[in-house]
């Protein structure tokens, strides 16, 4: 749960990121959050969801 919120808050600055320097327009963010309300719904979820938790992990572990 930790991850995905961290993950989606990431996501959200830098959409308002790239919509404040013109470089995403708004139907652009639109077709992505479409696509990510997608594939959640996917049998690739569980998958992507996965992939996300072991690099979540392997970056959580890295030391400076």
């Amino acid at each position: 749960m930790a991850v995905s919120i961290s993950v989606v808050l990431l996501l959200s600055v830098l959409a308002v990121i790239f919509l404040r320097n013109s470089g995403l327009k708004i139907s652009h963010a639109l077709v992505c959050l479409l696509l990510g309300f997608y594939l959640a719904g996917t049998s690739i979820a569980p998958t992507i969801h996965s992939g996300l938790t072991a690099t979540a992990d392997i970056v959580g572990s890295l030391r400076p």
